[in-house]
């Protein structure tokens, strides 16, 4: 993998070890913050290479409509949407309900982190 790229993930886990405890964001929101509007599918590709990472909570990116479509990269049938109960996260058929309730931008709250 590019060096760019490496970076470009690293920056990517920043944010999500910013989403606070019982919040989901997503992917193009990431992309968007980072400056990178168009590099959705990119911040898909890191959370699918932080399946190890520990320190990174990746159960709480979901896509634009709430839907978990980075659940096949958790171990266990419905891990995913266990996490997200297990902090209070509605879902209902592989999807967040009432996303708006959950949502978490990082436009709006990382205005001063520097990643």
């Amino acid at each position: 993998m590019k060096p760019e790229t490496l970076r470009f993930f690293d920056r990517v886990y920043e944010v999500v070890k910013q989403i606070p405890y019982g919040k989901v964001t997503n992917y193009g929101a990431i992309a968007r913050y980072l400056g990178a509007a168009k590099s959705a599918r990119i911040v898909g590709y890191a959370m699918n290479a932080s399946h190890n990472m520990d320190d990174v909570p990746a159960h709480r990116v979901v896509n634009r409509n709430g839907l978990l479509t980075g659940k096949f990269h958790f171990d266990g049938t419905n891990l995913m949407q266990q996490l997200l109960e297990s902090e209070g996260v509605k879902v209902k058929n592989n999807q967040v309900e009432n996303l708006e309730t959950y949502y978490w931008d990082p436009n709006e709250a990382l205005s001063q982190l520097d990643v």
